[in-house]
């Protein structure tokens, strides 16, 4: 007599229903994809870029005099705690203190630079005279008192706006 025989396929029903739900419980799921490969970081915008650049620490230079004598080119914001009339963004201000030192760099007059990119020492044309690093706000000074006579500074941010400082003697 033939007999059907459960037996084998309720233990193999058993087992492969213990089997699933151990791997289940276990975190034996089905492996999660990858993370998708992280994309090549893009390019600062360019009002970033100027802010990295004009808050990077400045090192005094170690054989830099008591005084120096600097004039500079001031770019007023209307996120200042005095923007003293200022109507640009901070971005924007950084990125024509930029502006200003690159065609400084390319040759452009001092005093025609001043005239038409600084908010401050027109009739001076930005020249602050003989300066202590006391003097000045402690970026600024960093930065000014890196310079060697001559020499240009990259964009400095302080509590009044981003300078470009030329160190004259």
């Amino acid at each position: 007599m033939n007999r059907p025989c459960y037996r084998p396929r309720m233990t193999r029903l058993a087992l492969t229903s213990a089997l699933a739900l151990g791997l289940l419980a276990c975190g034996g799921a089905a492996p999660k994809p990858a993370p998708p490969a992280a994309a090549p970081k893009a390019p600062a915008p360019p009002e970033q870029a100027c802010f990295e650049e004009a808050s990077a620490p400045r090192t005094p230079r170690a054989d830099a005099p008591e005084t120096i004598v600097v004039a500079h080119v001031l770019v007023r914001h209307t996120d200042l705690r005095r923007p003293e009339g200022a109507t640009r963004s901070r971005g924007q201000a950084c990125l024509r203190a930029r502006e200003a030192r690159e065609k400084l760099l390319a040759g452009a007059e001092w005093a025609d630079v001043v005239r038409e990119y600084s908010d401050s020492g027109q009739d001076t044309l930005g020249s602050l005279g003989r300066v202590a690093p006391s003097d000045l706000d402690a970026a600024f000074g960093a930065a000014a008192f890196a310079l060697g006579v001559d020499e240009l500074s990259h964009v400095v941010e302080t509590s009044r706006g981003f300078h470009v400082i030329a160190r004259t003697e």
